[in-house]
């Protein structure tokens, strides 16, 4: 199994595998033919809120991650990242985000919980 973080900005890649949206919101200028996106599974997105919050600065990334962690734990988002385990089993996965710093995201808490 293999899961790996890029830019949705940044060009496909042969060794992307399933190209995964995980951003809430389509990134912006980006045309839709051109992300080359396979899936988009919105529900494994943080909450607008915890959005909002982090972006705001009104709280560190380790508290966001348990944030986020809480929100994927329940229904919908819990089968949607169970969904996506099973896509990482089968092959190559890259989540895309337009994150500017995607090593500090939801991006990557998605990634330490599809690797462990």
């Amino acid at each position: 199994m293999s899961v790996r973080v890029r830019r949705v900005y940044d060009p496909a890649e042969p060794e992307d595998g399933v190209r995964v949206l995980v951003d809430r919101l389509w990134p912006r200028g980006l045309a839709k033919d051109a992300a080359r996106v396979d899936e988009w599974p919105k529900a494994l997105t943080p909450s607008t809120e915890l959005r909002r919050w982090y972006h705001a600065g009104e709280g560190s990334y380790e508290e966001f991650a348990e944030r986020y962690e809480a929100e994927l734990a329940v229904d919908e988002a819990a089968e949607a990242l169970d969904d996506l385990r099973d896509l990482a089993r089968k092959g190559d996965v890259t989540l895309l985000t337009a994150s500017k710093t995607p090593e500090q995201s939801h991006a990557a808490v998605l990634t330490r919980l599809l690797e462990g």
